[in-house]
């Protein structure tokens, strides 16, 4: 499978890369893809552990008269984000990624590529293998399950790591290096609300909103991307004058991306169904009109339900958990002013559930103050608690305190300058990079991140410019070789 990958360039990072394709790797199933890098790892001669959370380790000794370089840590996450179009039947957990190119991109049909942070990792594993780059002591760390709690670097050892300067491979642009990014946090919510039989009169019905582009709920985030949840939710409080109540709903798949899809089955008299026809196509129309050039592919139906359910929420319960979704924080909520251009505070309904009256919400909460991620999490209580919700915090990750005037900073834009003339952007991103919980544990390290060009992570429109490739991997290599100079 996706051997036209080995015909690109440079070889060795794209074969690396088919490895991943073919090797299925959700967040919670990375063991057979640790398992194959450490025979790949003992095939080398290669020493490597892993921590007691699975994190992996793979080191590579200096070459001769460099022993007394600084240490360097190579890290990205062995993970991917696990996205199919709702007509593509894909099983994460046995299918792998099927892949092509088209106009210099490469890309997979129908799903999630998984080059973030599958080319970081690649690419990785490409410096481990090539003899021919004199360098200091290196290791590699692959961490697990970072697209959906942070989980590896939450629970990564301490005491464990020796290296001083570590470089996260896990950015999604070319021309630009990272040098901070936000903070975290999962806000849940959940709550059993009252239901009652179905009327006489009642009849069940299907309100879909779908084709949306989604993305990254960080990188994303201020684009006006149209959010599936809430939409959804819009369309509902639409409808409140239609007597509607809530029977199931299902909106979203993952916190950390741009819900595509939602959708709600309602009872509702019989007499109100074509009043509630009228209202979802009015309200397709105007919505389609706000996302003109942006989500052109959103459509909103009603449709007739292909069985008649038993029971559906209070009318009252029903109001109260539609005002309570229509009202919650989504999206940016404030901009950067030390760091202009760069989204401070924001919120994703990312995943939004309810089944049998059990109500349940995933909304990450993003920002590069932890203070402001507090208060976010804080008003979503505050919120849910008037419908007699319960809400927690969970995954709570610290932000990357950027360091502008660090020489592994300044190393890095002096290669970049010499190799392609131009500087590069220095930049803080509204995503939640790894780096922060590492530096937590790690106060000694000195971190860059940067990465190949990416577009659409997190969803199956997600791409890579293969030619962006080679010049993240040129840089990679030549920088590791200019560190293998520098002063411990």
């Amino acid at each position: 499978m996706n051997a036209h990958l080995e015909t690109l360039a440079p070889t060795v990072v794209w074969r690396h890369f088919r490895t991943l394709c073919n090797t299925p790797r959700p967040s919670g199933h990375e063991a057979e893809l640790v398992g194959k890098l450490e025979q790949w790892a003992d095939a080398r001669g290669l020493a490597h552990d892993r921590d007691a959370f699975g994190n992996l380790r793979i080191r590579k000794s200096a070459t001769s008269g460099h022993e007394d370089a600084p240490g360097v840590i190579l890290q990205g996450h062995l993970d991917m984000v696990a996205q199919a179009n709702a007509d593509h039947p894909h099983d994460f957990t046995r299918d792998p990624i099927e892949t092509e190119i088209r106009d210099g991109w490469l890309t997979a049909r129908h799903t999630t590529l998984g080059a973030d942070n599958g080319l970081g990792v690649a690419a990785a594993l490409a410096i481990l293998e090539e003899d021919d780059i004199e360098h200091g002591p290196i290791e590699a760390l692959f961490t697990l399950e970072e697209e959906t709690s942070m989980g590896g670097a939450l629970n990564l050892a301490e005491d464990w790591l020796q290296g001083s300067l570590l470089l996260n491979l896990d950015s999604e642009d070319r021309g630009q290096v990272y040098i901070g990014c936000a903070g975290g946090a999962d806000v849940k919510v959940e709550a059993m609300l009252p239901e009652e039989p179905l009327v006489e009169d009642e009849v069940a019905l299907v309100l879909s909103l779908t084709g949306l582009r989604g993305g990254h709920s960080g990188i994303d985030i201020h684009k006006g991307l149209g959010n599936a949840n809430r939409l959804l939710v819009r369309a509902l409080r639409t409808l409140e004058d239609c007597h509607v109540r809530l029977v199931e709903y299902r909106g979203g798949t993952l916190r950390n991306a741009l819900p595509r899809e939602a959708f709600a089955v309602l009872a509702l008299p019989e007499a109100e169904v074509s009043a509630a026809e009228s209202r979802v196509e009015a309200l397709q129309q105007v919505m389609r009109k706000e996302l003109t050039g942006i989500d052109d592919g959103l459509a909103l139906t009603l449709d007739r339900a292909e069985a008649m359910p038993d029971q559906a929420l209070s009318r009252h319960a029903t109001h109260l958990l539609v005002a309570a979704l229509h009202a919650a924080p989504c999206g940016v909520e404030r901009m950067s002013v030390e760091v202009p251009g760069v989204v401070e505070t924001s919120n994703n309904l990312g995943v939004v559930s309810l089944d049998k009256g059990r109500f349940h919400l995933c909304a990450l909460v993003r920002s590069l103050r932890d203070s402001a991620t507090q208060d976010m999490a804080e008003r979503f209580r505050a919120l849910f608690e008037l419908i007699g919700a319960q809400t927690r915090v969970e995954n709570g990750y610290p932000g990357w305190t950027p360091q502008p005037d660090s020489n592994l900073l300044k190393r890095f834009c002096a290669l970049h300058r010499e190799r392609l003339d131009a500087d590069p952007e220095i930049k803080v991103i509204h995503a939640g990079l790894e780096c922060g919980i590492l530096g937590g544990k790690y106060p000694h390290l000195e971190m860059i991140s940067f990465g190949p060009l990416i577009r659409g992570a997190h969803s199956p429109d997600e791409r890579v410019e293969i030619a962006s490739v080679a010049e993240f991997y040129g840089l990679l290599r030549v920088l590791i070789r200019d560190l293998a100079d520098a002063r411990s």
